[in-house]
């Protein structure tokens, strides 16, 4: 993966491998200026003095994980070569559970034995462009961190999905006039959201890693219909054994996973419904940025991707947004960012029925340290001798609680600890590079056969 460049007046250069940061960092010539993503600055050298080359931010927004490629666009024959990757996980769940549970409160005050509160809702009214509180977080989220990249690289231009999934066509699949169903790129939207839906799996037998087809859960030779409620996946075993037969008949020995699979075919469309409602909003943020901003479809990325032979992840998705001829250098690790929030304004906990349990501290800082801080810990002795990173959750005690990729280490004492990298409403963890699976290795050296 690249290292991120900013010059002796924290201006962006262009990005640089590893090595050669390792080399610069030796020599005395650059400094740490950020470890999430890792960056340095350069000491003696300025923007003017280098040669800048075309950088775009690639995104492939989502319900719940927005994919961001960081490339660089070459021109001419020369294949788009991948910088950085990460993966945006959002926190559009916890907040809607958050306004639930707050509405809930409001309306036990309401009406208890108290004064009279009167309801507030009918006195406000929404704006053009009104999103749902859980909605705007993924569209701030997302534009947080292309103006942190803007401010990382010398971005020249932006890349978006504008449509991930057309839940008209999917209810409709004899829908006409729309582009991306005619050629090449046709049913690939329908495809990839049942992938998505049925977890890439055999609806009937639960086998993963092989040739799926799309069956029909009540055959369309008995009425069955071609809405994608209607639809699922099967394995050709699974799809042969079935034939025309409803899946009533060709389940009745197994009452479970007839009613499992009927459960998951109602399923609603709410994580592309999430997408859907905010897919305008974010493309308008986008160009508001005055960058010039390239749209594609979902079906597109999938065919880009399916055509470059590149495994399925978030990241990867994003770096196949848009026109791609060919990709290099996409096999590097990505850097997963979790939204976690800056901590809560309540001075209490609350139990199941709403009333106060303990007090939390005034002050968010103890010891130095914050709940969300990146530390490093090396105890000397005892049960829990050794070096812990990770992210510290810090009590009024000084006895922190830290998060590591093993686990939680529990009850290590402030002055062990080492400050890393500070809180910023984020968790950072490096995930293995995309060769890592060996399915994922097959699928290279079926690229690289090709």
């Amino acid at each position: 993966m690249s290292v991120f460049v900013l010059d002796a007046r924290k201006r962006p250069l262009m990005p640089c491998s590893e090595k050669r940061a390792r080399l610069l960092l030796s020599r005395g010539r650059a400094r740490v200026a950020r470890r999430y993503p890792f960056t340095i600055r350069l000491v003696d050298v300025r923007v003017e003095d280098c040669t800048l080359q075309p950088v775009r931010i690639k995104l492939d927004p989502g319900s719940k994980t927005t994919g961001i490629a960081v490339v660089r666009e070459e021109g001419g024959n020369k294949p788009t070569a991948v910088l950085f990757l990460a993966e945006l996980a959002h926190r559009g769940r916890q907040i809607s559970e958050k306004l639930t549970a707050r509405a809930a409160f409001r309306r036990r005050r309401r009406s208890k034995n108290l004064r009279y509160r009167p309801a507030r809702f009918d006195n406000r009214t929404k704006p053009a462009g009104w999103l749902a509180p859980s909605l705007r977080h993924r569209v701030e989220t997302t534009m947080s961190w292309v103006a942190r990249f803007r401010r990382l690289a010398p971005v020249t231009g932006l890349a978006t999905e504008l449509v991930s999934f057309d839940m008209q066509a999917m209810q409709n699949p004899e829908i006409s006039g729309v582009e991306y169903q005619h050629g090449t790129l046709a049913g690939m939207e329908c495809r990839e959201y049942l992938l998505a839906k049925w977890d890439r799996a055999c609806a009937y037998c639960g086998c993963v890693g092989v040739p799926l087809n799309i069956d029909h859960i009540h055959p369309r030779s008995r009425g069955g219909s071609d809405r994608i409620s209607n639809l699922t996946l099967a394995c050709i075993p699974c799809n042969e054994a079935k034939g025309a037969r409803p899946v009533e008949e060709f389940l009745a020995k197994q009452p479970k996973a007839l009613a499992r699979i009927k459960a998951q075919a109602k399923r609603p469309l709410k994580d592309a419904a999430a997408v859907n409602s905010t897919r305008w909003a974010l493309h308008t943020a986008l160009r508001a940025t005055g960058l010039p901003v390239e749209a594609a479809s979902g079906g597109r990325t999938k065919w880009n991707r399916t055509r470059l032979g590149v495994p399925k992840t978030h990241a990867l998705d994003a770096a196949c947004v848009g026109s791609v001829e060919a990709l290099s250098g996409w096999a590097v690790p990505s850097l997963a960012i979790k939204a976690t929030g800056r901590g809560a304004y309540q001075r209490t906990r609350l139990n199941a029925y709403g009333f106060p349990r303990g007090y939390l501290t005034r002050s968010k800082r103890i010891r130095g340290f914050q709940t969300g801080d990146m530390v490093r810990a090396d105890v000397p002795n005892g049960k829990k001798a050794g070096v812990h990173i990770g992210r510290v959750a810090v009590r009024a005690t000084g006895s922190f609680n830290i998060q590591t990729l093993t686990g939680v280490v529990q009850g290590v004492n402030a002055k062990y600890c080492t400050a890393l990298s500070r809180a910023d409403g984020y968790s950072y963890t490096q995930q293995k590079g995309a060769l890592s699976s060996p399915c994922l290795k097959a699928g290279v050296s079926r690229a690289q056969d090709r």
